[in-house]
């Protein structure tokens, strides 16, 4: 979705793959509430090295607020969201005293939520922890993180990855065996490319690939099944992508949530990490004759312009290995 000017919430319909700035960020509880296409959300789990219990929280249609629990102090970091709400909501249900905010982007579906604290008056006291080259546009911020700097929430740190591309400044999260990505990596997909450049968001990908396999994408939306849909369609070969097609749509259809994957399964499906496919580079090579492909970024590049012309949406499920 392009630039849509100045709004006060979330559109039905109109929240994909990283919705667009607003210059001035409202919280989306100014809207009716509306439908998630998430009912059932995924229980709650624990990193690896146990420091952190992760929640997941849906919010307006299809955005994901990740609830990072320290363990052993109960002191919670909401990550990213376009509104308070259910945040403070959720946190009243289970006794988490919310001591923090994480946000990866300056979208207004990822810091409305500081918006809406600050409008509630209970932003102040809180941490938060966002974007350096952004601080300014992120209400409430006490920290602005770049590479290699870190975000705390109780006794835990989180490593700060700059991961740009989406929009300039993006950052994300990684505690143990769990990085928080906003929406630069999604299960399956990765975010437009507003600011770009295609260099930017393919480096990005690529050290997000690098963490181990066994790494959760605590990414900010549910947006699994269009962006499987489209894999499919340049890579229609890949048994492992079949597979995950066949869950994913199983998955969906109670209500749940695809989200978190893993990087294993990113580096196995994701067509934004598949550049060494010879059917995809064919498909994309198919699609843009005039394109040189020699590079994995041009690869990359193609890829990202070819789901943007949204032909995929086209594609019925009966073509799909869901029977």
């Amino acid at each position: 979705m392009g630039h849509r000017g100045r709004f006060a919430g979330p559109v039905p319909g109109a929240m994909r793959e990283g919705s667009g700035p607003s210059p001035t960020p409202v919280a989306c509880t100014t809207m009716p509430p509306m439908q998630h296409v998430v009912t059932e959300p995924r229980a709650p789990f624990r990193t690896a090295d146990g420091a952190l219990e992760i929640h997941q929280i849906p919010a307006a249609r299809d955005n994901l607020i990740w609830l990072a629990v320290c363990t052993a102090t109960g002191a919670g970091a909401a990550v990213d969201g376009p509104g308070a709400g259910e945040v403070l909501d959720y946190c009243a249900a289970k006794g988490i005293e919310l001591k923090a905010v994480w946000n990866t982007h300056t979208h207004w579906d990822h810091i409305g939520v500081n918006a809406d604290l600050q409008k509630r008056g209970k932003l102040e006291g809180l941490e938060g922890f966002g974007p350096a080259k952004k601080a300014k546009d992120v209400p409430g911020l006490t920290r602005g993180v770049d590479e290699g700097d870190v975000a705390r929430i109780g006794k835990v740190e989180a490593k700060v990855m700059l991961t740009e591309g989406h929009i300039d400044g993006h950052v994300s999260f990684v505690a143990s065996d769990a990085v928080f990505c906003g929406d630069t990596m999604f299960a399956g997909g990765c975010g437009y490319l507003f600011d770009g450049p295609p260099e930017k968001m393919h480096r990005s990908l690529e050290r997000l690939a690098e963490l181990e396999g066994g790494t959760r994408v605590c990414c900010a939306h549910e947006y699994t099944q269009a962006n499987l849909r489209f894999a499919w369609s340049v890579e229609p070969d890949n048994e492992a992508l079949a597979e995950r097609i066949r869950a994913a749509w199983a998955l969906r259809a109670k209500g749940g949530c695809t989200v978190p994957s893993t990087i294993a399964e990113e580096r196995a499906t994701n067509p934004f990490l598949r550049h060494h496919s010879a059917t995809l580079k064919a498909k994309v090579a198919e699609a843009f004759p005039e394109r040189d492909l020699s590079t994995p970024v041009a690869v990359f590049a193609a890829t990202r312009a070819l789901k943007d012309r949204k032909d995929y949406e086209a594609i019925p499920d009966s073509a799909l290995p869901i029977g």
